[in-house]
Protein backbone atom coordinates (compact mmCIF):
# COMPACT_ATOMS: atom_id res chain seq x y z
CA UNK A 1 0.00 0.00 0.00
CA UNK A 2 1.34 3.70 -0.61
CA UNK A 3 2.15 6.02 1.91
CA UNK A 4 -0.56 8.22 0.73
CA UNK A 5 -3.22 5.41 0.83
CA UNK A 6 -2.36 4.61 4.34
CA UNK A 7 -2.48 7.78 5.52
CA UNK A 8 -5.90 8.76 3.65
CA UNK A 9 -7.45 6.12 5.39
CA UNK A 10 -6.18 7.24 8.74
CA UNK A 11 -7.77 10.39 8.17
CA UNK A 12 -10.93 8.78 6.89
CA UNK A 13 -11.26 7.21 10.34
CA UNK A 14 -10.57 9.97 12.29
CA UNK A 15 -13.90 11.63 10.38
CA UNK A 16 -15.55 8.89 10.80
CA UNK A 17 -14.88 8.66 14.56
CA UNK A 18 -15.69 12.80 15.33
CA UNK A 19 -19.24 12.47 12.90
CA UNK A 20 -20.45 9.39 15.06
CA UNK A 21 -19.73 10.64 18.24
CA UNK A 22 -21.07 14.04 17.00
CA UNK A 23 -25.29 12.59 14.79
CA UNK A 24 -24.94 9.19 17.59
CA UNK A 25 -23.99 10.54 20.63
CA UNK A 26 -24.72 14.33 20.60
CA UNK A 27 -21.22 14.83 21.98
CA UNK A 28 -21.33 12.31 25.10
CA UNK A 29 -18.00 10.52 24.42
CA UNK A 30 -15.91 13.76 23.28
CA UNK A 31 -13.44 11.85 25.52
CA UNK A 32 -13.26 8.51 23.95
CA UNK A 33 -13.53 10.58 20.41
CA UNK A 34 -10.34 12.48 21.07
CA UNK A 35 -8.28 8.96 22.47
CA UNK A 36 -9.18 7.49 19.68
CA UNK A 37 -8.21 9.97 16.95
CA UNK A 38 -4.61 10.55 19.35
CA UNK A 39 -4.35 6.83 18.59
CA UNK A 40 -4.75 6.80 15.30
CA UNK A 41 -2.81 10.45 14.60
CA UNK A 42 -0.15 8.26 16.55
CA UNK A 43 -0.63 5.30 14.10
CA UNK A 44 -0.44 7.46 11.06
CA UNK A 45 2.54 8.97 12.25
CA UNK A 46 4.64 6.07 12.92
CA UNK A 47 3.05 4.78 9.37
CA UNK A 48 4.59 7.36 7.76
CA UNK A 49 8.07 7.20 9.55
CA UNK A 50 8.58 3.86 8.74
CA UNK A 51 7.17 4.42 4.96
CA UNK A 52 9.27 7.15 4.80
CA UNK A 53 12.60 5.26 4.78
CA UNK A 54 11.52 3.17 1.96
CA UNK A 55 10.76 5.50 -0.33
CA UNK A 56 13.47 5.49 -3.12
CA UNK A 57 14.57 9.18 -4.23
CA UNK A 58 14.79 9.64 -7.40
CA UNK A 59 17.81 12.07 -8.22
CA UNK A 60 17.48 13.53 -12.03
Amino acid sequence: MKAITGLYIIIVLMQFITLTNITLFNGEWNGLAMWLSTGLFIAGTAFYLLNRNTTPNKQS
